[in-house]
């Protein structure tokens, strides 16, 4: 059976790791730029922390990065003295953050000159369906490719769709998560208003998903967004970070995005009240009546 590495395991690629480990694939290298994530992972799967990344491709067959932004793929892959492309060919590598699409066509055509191969996975869902491996994954790259690695893949997704060259995947991506985002901050500053005006929020919240204003964020934020309880699933930070990826795309088009201007800017004034780090969900403190008040000259910026 192929070996298995993990670069990135923080909340998703670490319940990636656990489930493909459950699914019988032997976890053979983890890294991370928190050692002690690595460590604690390791520990658990009865695998190794490894702070080389080189040492990472050296011991693995596939390699699944899960990092946050452009940067933290581009250090990965073109440090100098230590990255995942030393001595990678006939590796494989499979990329499942959300960045920006140029970065994995920059990826797939530099792991050409290596003799390696890449896919780029973007995942929709969240943690818990990284544990129990039903993700929505968008899978983008050589067919070939994406051909060999299904049965992988399908332990870790309920649903895959191939959507062609790289690139493709992360714009794909982008959309989903610009409109979600604009659905979050919709759906907070209307339960901001039935807050205002008094509205029963329970009930505003039956009415909402029987009627066109139902959303797959009114299941899964609405009832967060009530208790203010924010516990993270998908931040702040990523929302706005995703949010720019979205307007980046636009802007080379020449396509106005007035609703992804506003809402990024609704998730920056988050960052700046030091909340980049709790849920999405969190918008609701901005839209709500007690935050109004509390924040007004923030939201006036």
């Amino acid at each position: 059976m192929q070996k298995i590495g993990f670069v990135g395991v923080g909340r998703m690629g670490a319940n990636m790791a656990r489930r493909l480990k459950d699914c019988g694939y032997p976890i053979v290298a983890i890294y991370d730029t928190q050692a002690s994530l690595a460590e604690s992972l390791a520990e658990e799967l009865g695998s190794q922390a490894i702070q080389s990344l080189t040492e990472v491709t050296r011991l693995s067959d596939i390699i699944f990065t899960v990092v946050p932004d452009d940067q933290a793929m581009r250090d990965i892959y073109f440090s100098q003295g230590d990255n995942l492309f030393t001595n990678a060919q006939g590796k494989l590598f499979i990329n499942c953050a959300t960045i920006t699409p140029g970065v994995h066509v920059e990826l797939a055509e530099a792991a050409q000159k290596f003799g390696a191969k890449t896919l780029e996975t973007p995942m929709a869902s969240s943690i818990p369906q990284a544990r129990s491996g039903t993700l929505f994954l968008m899978v983008a790259g050589e067919p070939a490719v994406y051909e060999s690695v299904q049965a992988l893949l399908k332990q870790l997704s309920a649903q895959m769709v191939y959507t062609g060259k790289p690139g493709s995947a992360a714009q794909l991506k982008a959309l989903v998560n610009m409109v979600m985002n604009i659905n979050t901050a919709a759906l907070a500053e209307g339960l901001g208003l039935a807050d205002a005006l008094g509205l029963d929020l329970n009930l505003v919240c039956q009415v909402f998903a029987q009627t066109g204003a139902n959303s797959r964020v009114l299941e899964t934020d609405a009832e967060d967004m009530q208790n203010r309880e924010h516990e993270t699933y998908f931040s702040v930070a990523h929302a706005t970070k995703d949010c720019r990826i979205a307007l980046v795309l636009g802007q080379a088009k020449g396509l106005p995005m007035p609703l992804t201007q506003t809402t990024t800017k609704e998730y920056e004034s988050l960052e700046r009240l030091g909340l980049g780090q709790i849920d999405k969900s969190g918008i609701s403190e901005l839209t709500f009546k007690s935050r109004i008040q509390d924040h007004q000259p923030v939201l006036q910026a």
